[in-house]
């Protein structure tokens, strides 16, 4: 959605899920003045009068990729202010990187207040190729700076870049409409800067953390699920760990792929690492998973410090977890008991939600809201194969009614 500012005519993105985040960005998007509408899995983006290059802080402050708009609104306009971004409590995730790389490309960056003021200096109007090295491989520095690049004058190379299959599928947005980009997907990305992208019409990749938080669902209930659509590549490491715990998966088609979960699954140990490493963002639904497996698992979240918050969750449904700095030290045990328990960011949502579906009784989850920012109607889904599973408003703060505040919703 921020790659569709690099380019002044329309774009259409197809396989777009309703999600929170979603919207969220369309508001941003809208307040910049861009043309967005949304119908199914249908999004349509006209970037061609873009009003002003400030971002809205009570928008961006709710939304982590928020920020991404700086690279295209750089790029297109040759000025951006972007408030300091929000998301999820599970890291730092500072835009040092962000902003060292845009400096390097020729523009006067600074953090003044809580807002990024960056526009072009020495008389340019366009942002310079230049070569950056990424200190870590961030996907959110990788993808800011690859869109900024498409527009620069000149070649961009950033090494040690970003891996994932997300970067790979917004350089082929890029690439469709007219960058030129050379290496998505390996740790050196080149880009050769055009002075403008064209109208396109994109399908995006199928979500891998989705269908990975299923594969989890189907282990933990020891029931067989198949799944479409998928890329079984994107879900390399995921696919081996469930192997190891004792499950079976079986690549039905190119784009299917079927869970036969084992009578037992034992420990296995998990390092979180960037791509093609096994993903932080599964690492809390794992962590419910091998609660219920035979034996002593560690988890290590090595790529955000505070992603373990969950753990404290589980443990009130009876898991055996012991949280020493980054790691988490499991040890089996034969049931969970269902809990009212609290989510503390998406993936610890997803994983309260895969837990309760194996626990004993019935799990109240409170803290919806972050469930709904990356689950496009999860429970819809998880009832069609089965489960029992409601949502409703807290009744006394719905009969509240202010303006401003959201009803509590909880999953039952």
């Amino acid at each position: 959605m921020a790659g569709a500012l690099l380019c002044p005519q329309d774009c259409r993105l197809r396989n777009v899920p309703s999600l929170a985040d979603v919207g969220r960005m369309s508001q941003i998007l809208a307040a910049l003045g861009v043309k967005i509408e949304k119908q199914g899995n249908i999004l349509d983006i006209n970037a061609s009068d873009i009003g002003h290059s400030k971002a809205p802080y009570e928008l961006v402050s709710q939304l982590r990729a928020s920020f991404f708009v700086i690279g295209p609104l750089l790029a297109r306009l040759g000025a951006a202010k972007v408030p300091l971004p929000g998301g999820c409590a599970i890291g730092a995730r500072p835009v040092a990187l962000h902003v060292s790389g845009l400096q390097k490309m020729g523009a006067d960056v600074q953090i003044d207040m809580g807002m990024v003021n960056a526009s072009l200096i020495g008389g340019n109007k366009r942002l310079q190729g230049a070569r950056i090295y990424l200190d870590y491989p961030s996907v959110g520095a990788t993808e800011t700076l690859m869109m900024a690049a498409t527009l620069a004058e000149g070649e961009t190379i950033i090494e040690n870049a970003a891996q994932e299959p997300e970067v790979v599928d917004l350089a082929n947005f890029c690439i469709a409409m007219g960058a030129q980009i050379r290496g998505a997907g390996t740790n050196t990305i080149t880009i050769a800067g055009v002075p403008s992208l064209h109208a396109v019409e994109y399908d995006i990749i199928p979500d891998r953390i989705e269908a990975g938080t299923f594969l989890v669902a189907g282990a933990i209930t020891h029931s067989e699920i198949s799944l479409s659509p998928i890329v079984p590549e994107h879900l390399t490491a995921v696919i081996a760990k469930l192997r190891d715990i004792g499950a079976e998966i079986i690549i039905e088609d190119r784009d299917r792929l079927r869970i036969v979960p084992g009578r037992s699954h034992t420990a296995t140990d998990i390092e979180t690492l960037p791509y093609p490493g096994f993903p932080t963002d599964m690492q809390a639904q794992f962590t419910a998973l091998l609660t219920l497996s035979e034996g002593d698992s560690v988890i290590t979240e090595t790529v955000f410090e505070n992603r373990l918050r969950h753990v404290a969750e589980l443990q009130r449904m009876g898991a055996d977890i012991r949280v020493k700095g980054n790691h988490a030290i499991i040890r089996g045990v034969p049931k969970l008991s269902g809990v009212p328990v609290m989510a503390t960011d998406l993936r610890a949502s997803a994983a309260l939600v895969i837990a309760a579906l194996a626990a004993e009784g019935t799990t109240t989850i409170q803290g919806l809201h972050h469930l709904d920012r990356g689950y496009d109607n999860l429970e819809l889904k998880l009832r069609q194969l089965g489960a029992k599973l409601q949502r409703f408003q807290d009744a006394a703060e719905a009969d509240l009614n202010l303006p401003g505040t959201v009803a509590q919703e909880e999953l039952v």
